[in-house]
Order: structure tokens, then sequence, then C-alpha cells
């Protein structure tokens, strides 16, 4: 996959992050595949398997239209399929997430989000030979 590939990967990425701050869940519902399996889970909460869970998952996230920005993001290509490793900054507190995509139809489509807790901003790089924590 080229660097054209990979940067495409990262706007997915960011649509994706602009959209989760607009708190717009119609679009919200057009980022992700439709004729994969699609997974999320949200910090706190267990697995969410498909599609239709995995959208009224958003509606609710989506009502409180949290004040998220992302930060970092680093893309990773496997064929078809690419994932992007970020942080999710939330005013003064932040998680770590990866979100996986997979070509459909020549658009990338999320298949897989995933935040969690991070240690302190001063420890936390995203790339490079420290992990994310």
């Amino acid at each position: 996959m080229s660097q054209e590939s990979l940067k495409s990967l990262v706007e997915a990425n960011a649509y994706f992050y602009e959209t989760f701050a607009r708190g717009d869940a119609d679009v919200m519902k057009t980022l992700w595949a439709e004729r994969e399996d699609i997974t999320c889970i949200h910090p706190g909460w267990g697995a969410v398997t498909g599609r239709d869970a995995v959208i009224r998952s958003w509606e609710m996230v989506l009502e409180n239209q949290p004040n998220i920005r992302c930060g970092r993001p680093e893309g990773f290509l496997v064929g078809d399929v690419g994932y992007v490793i970020c942080l999710e900054e939330l005013g003064e507190g932040r998680l770590v997430a990866t979100n996986l995509f997979i070509l459909e139809d020549n658009h990338w489509k999320l298949i897989h989000h995933q935040a969690g807790v991070t240690r302190p901003a001063d420890n936390d790089p995203v790339s490079g030979t420290h992990p994310i924590h």
C-alpha cells in the first residue's frame, strides 16, 4: 500500500473524530462498514457487537456531544485493513484509542473502535520505543 493509502486512512480517522465531536449520529452511521462484522468497546463498557448494537451505542454516546479531539494519530496498513492508534483528548483527560478500518467500496470504513485509560501526558508517547499506557 502506498503513502497515499496511509494518508487517506489517517484522514478517515480524523473525519471520525470530527463527526464524534459534532455529535452527528447520522454521519456516524455512514462511517462504519456495512458488509463486515463490526465491534466497539467504549471505556467502561463491555464489548458491543453487530451493526445495530454498535450504531445504537454511538447514538447514546453522541447524545452527550463530548468535547473530544484526536491527538497524535499514527496509522498502520495491513493489506485492505488499516488501523490508527491515537489519543482521545477530553478536556483535561485523555484516553488511548485504536480504530480499525477496512476498505469498502474504496473508502476506509470502521470495523472496530476501542478506547481506554492511559498514563499521564508526560509519559505516553505514541510512536517510538515507548508503549502507550
